[in-house]
Order: structure tokens, then C-alpha cells, then sequence
């Protein structure tokens, strides 16, 4: 088992991803990124996976579609937004303060889209929290 916590540089964390997942990352995750995903896995491994009524759950829920599409105002911090625009993976976090991308903070999902795209979007929709 990896010690995540002991990962202090990307070359690092590029090599436990290999080793935690079998392949490498995709483009552009960054290392913070990594190597919570790394712990999760960890996670995973030590205390055991999804219960089988939890993954029936999902099942169904994937198959049927989720009751409501949460919004960029019920996003509660520590929340992580995932967007590939022009083959690169922007990664935005959600915290009391509002968003942060890429070490700075901006109040709005729609700033980071336009910050993103260089036009101006809906930020919600930008990041698939509004149809």
C-alpha cells in the first residue's frame, strides 16, 4: 500500500498513480488531485468497497436518472468540479469563499468559465449543473 501522505512532488505522484491504478493519469490532473484520489483508492482497499445494496442503489439511480441536478448554490465546500475544455481538464474547488481554480479564487462559476473559454457562459452550465 502507497502512503499518500508522503507525496511531495509530481513526478512522485505520477508514479504512485501508476502504481495505485494500473495506468497513467489523465492530462493535466493536478497533484493535489492525485493524491486525494490516491487516498480514496487506499481508502478503498483497506476498509473495503461499496456495499452491494449502495452499488444497487447507484445502478438504479444511474439508469433512471438522479431525482434533481444539485446547483451551483447547494455545492457545499470541499465540493470538486471537473471541466475538459480544448483537450484540458480544468479543475475548480468549491469553498465557503466561492471558487477556486488554479491556486485563485473567483466569486462565480460563470467568471471561471469566461476565464476558461475567454466567452462569456453560464457557469453552471459550463460545468453540467444546469441543462
Amino acid at each position: 500500500m502507497l502512503d499518500s501522505n508522503h507525496i511531495t512532488d509530481r513526478p512522485t505522484c505520477l508514479d504512485a498513480w501508476r502504481r495505485t491504478f494500473g495506468a497513467p493519469p489523465p492530462k493535466h490532473l493536478s497533484t493535489s488531485f492525485m493524491m486525494r484520489a490516491i487516498a480514496y483508492e487506499e481508502q478503498n482497499i483497506a476498509e473495503g468497497r461499496l456495499s452491494k445494496q449502495i452499488l444497487r442503489h447507484l445502478r438504479a439511480v444511474a439508469k433512471d436518472g438522479p431525482a434533481r441536478q444539485p446547483t451551483a448554490a447547494s455545492l457545499k465546500p470541499g465540493t470538486h468540479l471537473m471541466r475538459e475544455w480544448n483537450g484540458r481538464t480544468h479543475q475548480v474547488e468549491v469553498t465557503d469563499r466561492g471558487f477556486v481554480m488554479d491556486g485563485k479564487t473567483y466569486k462565480s462559476l460563470s467568471a471561471i468559465a469566461k476565464h476558461i473559454t475567454g466567452a462569456h457562459w453560464s457557469g453552471p452550465r459550463f460545468f453540467g449543473l444546469a441543462s
